[in-house]
């Protein structure tokens, strides 16, 4: 546009002036039209990864009740082949990137964080730990095992590698690339993973369902057909001991793959939204990782985290002994557990109520990795909440409850009540907006022209209430320098900044314990106590303290296969969540 020609004031002179407006239908029409191969070929890819993730679970759950005709090897083998296929697309893709290095790729600054990729990483050591446990185990049985036992192990392990590779160059991309291709290839790695999760799931399931099976007769429930369901090989291991260690060796780290595989799948998932997405410039603040002032909540968290380590070895030498130690163990788990969550609801309140009282206006730009974690946050929760009501109705329900029942309901309540809490303080945090100074008062640079008095610009344009954006108008000029002397200063008026902030929102709005850094010290406080307590919650059902399964309350109301069922379905979701609540929350804590 000619220079001195104003813009068009509306729509409509615009376009008698032949120009299209932003807003005509010309231009709306290209926009939609150029949206739609983006949303057919994620609609394609999409429909393509659930197909295949219906397809290895319905090879699952044939493989689990013993369908004719379904054999291990089969899901093995259809396991092996979608990993192989996930190989191909990873070496190529890293090919393809490494000989575009030098070309400009946009990236996502709020995906695969690196704490994120290192958890990622601790995880992968482990399963591949897990991997030669079942190597070995193969070695042991492999009179009676087929090759594809011993083939899924080792390609589970060079796939885990190469996975955790390719996540840490490229978890950030933004493909705009052989973009229907790419969206494929990441969906079909997200369905694979997740398909890997499912057979570690279920056969963890198994194990803590057969262990189950054998404690319930100490509880008095004799009318429960035990079945042992461990697919055992039908012939001899070499040497006996070695074999069993394994076996005992390969379900205690069941848990730690089972947080590999889901993780490496919502990592995936972003990488997925994110192909050809169109990223603004605008980048986020560096987060930073500090343990200034937050000796409180580490020295209750840690705490807390013992306690609960040594809550769940008792548990786990004392149930399945006799009956009262049986029922001893449920009181003593049911009493510390509510203790927790009770501590952790009121200090989700408390951090709740800090940003209530702060009014700090929220982020609301669209983000996939971090709309992926609330969505995953109260997706999961749903586990928890769905066998706790279970609970609730079963106590009410039952013609008779034992003593040590009752103690069930106050825990069921509060499981759903915390997690609520936790969910909006979750929520709350990653919404904030960073610490800054509100637009209509920040001031970066001041430039004061030093007089006898030395007034600042500032300090005279406040005075006359003025706000900082209208300290120096457009078109306006400087007052003359007097007597020639003149300075410059950055950031004087930075007290008369601060005086006139308190001024404007009033002593009775922000109490003085919860201004600046004092704030933050108590929210930080607040965010490592939880972050300590979510491991520790995450411990007892990952690694077999289930009172669930062991108060058998619940199976005599709705029958034991019912619940055995509805247990094993939520509780590989509640598990996660304490996880990924760990996770939010150690990001929450670098934000603050």
């Amino acid at each position: 546009m000619p220079e001195g020609q104003r813009a068009p004031a509306s729509p409509q002179a615009a376009q008698s002036a032949g120009i299209e407006s932003p807003e005509s239908p010309a231009l709306r029409r290209g926009a939609v039209c150029a949206s739609v191969p983006q949303k057919l070929a994620e609609a394609l890819s999409s429909q393509y990864g659930l197909n295949v993730f219906v397809a290895g679970l319905l090879l699952l759950l044939a493989w689990a009740v013993h369908a004719s005709g379904v054999g291990k090897s089969h899901l093995l083998c259809f396991l092996t082949a979608l990993m192989l296929l996930q190989l191909l697309w990873m070496l190529w893709y890293v090919r393809h990137s490494s000989s575009h290095r030098r070309l400009i790729r946009l990236k996502d600054t709020e995906a695969g964080a690196r704490w994120l990729r290192g958890s990622i990483t601790l995880f992968a050591v482990i399963t591949i730990i897990l991997g030669c446990l079942k190597i070995g185990y193969f070695v042991g049985f492999s009179e009676c095992l087929s090759a594809t036992e011993g083939v899924f192990p080792v390609t589970h392990a060079v796939h885990t590698l190469l996975q955790v590779y390719f996540l840490w160059g490229h978890a950030k991309d933004v493909i705009q690339s052989f973009k229907t291709l790419e969206r494929f290839g990441v969906i079909h790695s997200v369905f694979t993973n997740l398909l890997l999760w499912a057979n570690s799931v279920l056969n963890e399931s198994k194990h803590q369902l057969n262990e189950h099976k054998e404690r319930l007769i100490t509880l008095g429930f004799g009318n429960i057909s035990i079945v042992l369901d461990d697919h055992t090989p039908p012939c001899n291991c070499t040497p006996p001991t070695f074999c069993s260690a394994i076996s005992q060796g390969v379900y205690y780290l069941y848990p730690f793959n089972i947080e590999y595989q889901i993780l490496a799948s919502t990592m995936l998932y972003v990488l997925w939204k994110n192909v050809g997405r169109k990223v603004d410039s605008h980048q986020h603040r560096k987060i930073q990782f500090k343990f200034h002032g937050v000796m409180v909540g580490l020295v209750l968290g840690v705490t807390v985290l013992a306690a609960t380590i040594g809550v769940v070895v008792v548990y786990l030498i004392q149930i399945g002994r006799s009956k009262t130690k049986s029922e001893s163990a449920l009181i003593m788990f049911y009493l510390y557990a509510i203790t927790l969550l009770m501590l952790m609801g009121a200090a989700g309140l408390v951090g709740i109520q800090i940003y209530r009282i702060d009014e700090k206006s929220l982020d609301e730009s669209k983000n996939p990795a971090r709309k992926l974690d609330v969505d995953l946050l109260v997706g999961t929760a749903f586990g928890s909440w769905l066998i706790s009501w279970g609970s609730i109705l079963a106590i009410f329900c039952a013609e008779s409850c034992p003593p040590y029942t009752w103690y069930n309901l106050p825990y069921s309540v509060l499981v759903i009540v915390e997690k609520y809490i936790q969910n909006l303080f979750i929520i709350e945090s990653t919404h904030r907006e960073p610490e800054k100074l509100s637009e209509d008062i920040r001031t970066l640079r001041v430039v004061t022209v030093c007089t006898g008095n030395a007034t600042s610009l500032t300090s005279f344009s406040l005075k006359r209430g003025a706000v900082a954006g209208d300290v120096t108008p457009q078109g306006s000029k400087m007052p003359p320098a007097v007597n020639g002397n003149t300075c410059l200063r950055e950031g004087c008026g930075k007290e008369e900044e601060e005086r006139s902030r308190e001024g404007a929102l009033g002593p009775a709005c922000h109490p003085r314990f919860l201004q600046g850094n004092a704030k933050r010290r108590v929210l930080r406080n607040i965010t490592a106590f939880l972050f300590l307590c979510n491991i520790s919650l995450w411990i007892p059902p990952a690694f077999g303290c289930r009172p669930e399964y062991d108060n058998g309350l619940e199976e005599t109301v709705f029958g034991f296969e019912p619940w055995i069922i509805v247990v094993n379905l939520a509780m590989p979701f509640s598990i996660f969540y304490r996880m990924h609540a760990a996770a939010s929350l150690f990001e929450v804590y670098c934000r603050i």
